[in-house]
């Protein structure tokens, strides 16, 4: 039987069956959908997707062969998500993340809070290049310090994700701001320059409405007391001294120099454990119920894979506390992989193909091919659950489009990077979207509205494609 290409029929079909599934288990699970039903729509989806390709001659092989080498882009991923869940509970263990949350409680001001948090994790982000790294590091402890100052964790997330992706965007240390101006043929630094146009305005119009939310969020009086009970706490509990800090700053640097991902973070949770035997002997005596040698290192073990716990009479340290380990990640694993299935699926059938085939008959004008190809980057996003098929795939397409307009390439890179890499943690299945919820303990869907750099600058975007400001000609 011949391979046929995708009939419009076929693709409204793969389409309906989408956006049906997807949608449906969003609404009727909400912020538990992650926690398996959008694994198993994508599963489904895969399913009938499977049949429509085989009803056009495409054979399993040839399917199967499209699935595994999609999942193999899971891998690298995977074992971030798995590391960065040991990384967690050893910092929790070692102290690390205690005294981040005492010194913060101490030194931030809950009025200026999120706007404070959106500026530092920037800054972190501008200085290392990685959004991840910032959000499982700093972006953690101001977590816990909203909790400690009884503000909103959904806020507080979106202030964390929005300083990182600013950071992370304008970082020349960035891959994705390596990425985007290589596929687009422009120049990196002059790539930055560019995008400073819309992203420093949109920046500022978040950091200000941070502000904004703060000013209206005073602390009461029973809050007060609870953050100096929550500082008390940690005091008793844990040896509080800025030596505790130095994994974290370890990290902070590796990220700097470019160490591979895994190998600085699960060097950083071993040096961490150390630490641990050092400066909290005390505290991992509590957790192991004894001073057996052998016990001791089955408990340090238990951290990095099922996490720490903590009970003390402060039931928010508890609760903030007691997290972590490789076990609090495999759902998100699980999550990558079932979306690398569904796209593996779509990819070989041809409904990306067709996807952005059609966006090419909406290019009437400068705006509406900037339009066309932001669209089609958060399409990427939305399908592939992917940020960097969201700049590969759309930057291929459209970069003659962009020479035939005779519109230099940093407006290409620029568009890229507006829809591509800050679209990305909106989608609760895009690997960066289950990243930040995995690590923030807090649903994409439920911090998604307080993302207001990632959803303001696709708009500024879009202003100043359709006025034609800051649009450079070749």
């Amino acid at each position: 039987m011949i391979d046929k290409p995708l009939s419009r029929v076929d693709s409204i079909l793969v389409s309906v069956i989408l956006l049906t599934l997807m949608g449906a288990v969003i609404w009727i699970f909400g912020s538990d959908a992650l926690s398996g039903a959008t694994q198993v729509a994508m599963m489904v989806i895969a399913f009938f997707t499977t049949l429509i390709g085989l009803k056009n001659g495409i054979s399993w092989f040839e399917i199967e062969k499209s699935v595994v080498r999609s999942s193999t882009k899971t891998t690298g991923p995977i074992l971030i998500f798995l590391s960065i869940g040991a990384l967690i509970g050893s910092f929790m263990l070692s102290g690390a993340v205690p005294t981040l949350l005492y010194y913060g409680l101490n030194i931030l001001s809950p009025t200026y809070f999120y706007a404070l948090s959106c500026l530092i994790c920037a800054l972190v982000a501008l200085c290392i290049g990685s959004s991840w790294t910032t959000a499982a590091t700093i972006g953690v402890a101001l977590m816990g310090v909203s909790f400690g100052f009884s503000l909103s964790p959904e806020i507080t997330a979106g202030a964390i994700i929005s300083g990182a992706y600013f950071g992370d965007k304008m970082s020349p240390l960035s891959e994705t701001t390596n990425l985007a101006p290589s596929i687009a043929g422009s120049d990196l630094f002059d790539h930055i320059r560019h995008m400073a146009w819309v992203t420093v305005p949109s920046f500022s119009l978040a950091v200000l409405a941070f502000f904004v939310i703060g000013l209206s969020s005073p602390v009461t009086e029973g809050s007060q007391t609870s953050i100096e009970a929550f500082i008390q706490t940690l005091r008793q509990h844990f040896n509080i001294s800025p030596i505790n800090l130095i994994p974290v700053v370890l990290l902070l640097w590796l990220a700097v120099k470019r160490t591979p991902a895994f190998l600085a973070i699960i060097g950083v949770s071993l040096l961490a454990c150390i630490f641990t035997l050092i400066f909290q002997y005390d505290v991992l005596l509590n957790f192991a119920g004894g001073s057996n040698p052998i016990l001791l290192f089955k408990s340090i073990w238990t951290v990095l894979f099922d996490g720490f716990s903590i009970s003390t009479d402060n039931d928010s340290v508890n609760s903030l506390l007691s997290r972590g380990g490789m076990a609090s990640m495999v759902n998100m694993a699980w999550l990558v992989i079932a979306s690398m299935m569904m796209t593996g699926v779509l990819e070989r059938i041809g409904y990306i193909d067709v996807l952005m085939g059609v966006l090419v008959k909406f290019v009437h004008s400068t705006g509406s091919l900037i339009a066309s190809t932001m669209a089609t980057c958060l399409g990427i996003n939305i399908v592939t659950g992917d940020q960097y098929m969201s700049i590969i795939l759309p930057g291929q397409m459209w970069k003659s489009e962009f020479a035939k307009h005779n519109l230099a390439n940093v407006n290409l890179s620029r568009a890229l990077e507006d829809a591509g890499t800050l679209t990305s943690p909106l989608i609760p299945w895009n690997a960066c979207g289950v990243y930040m919820a995995g690590t923030l303990a807090v649903a994409t869907i439920d911090y998604l509205p307080y993302c207001f750099f990632n959803l303001i600058n696709p708009v500024v975007a879009l202003l100043f494609a359709f006025l034609n400001v800051k649009i450079m000609r070749k």
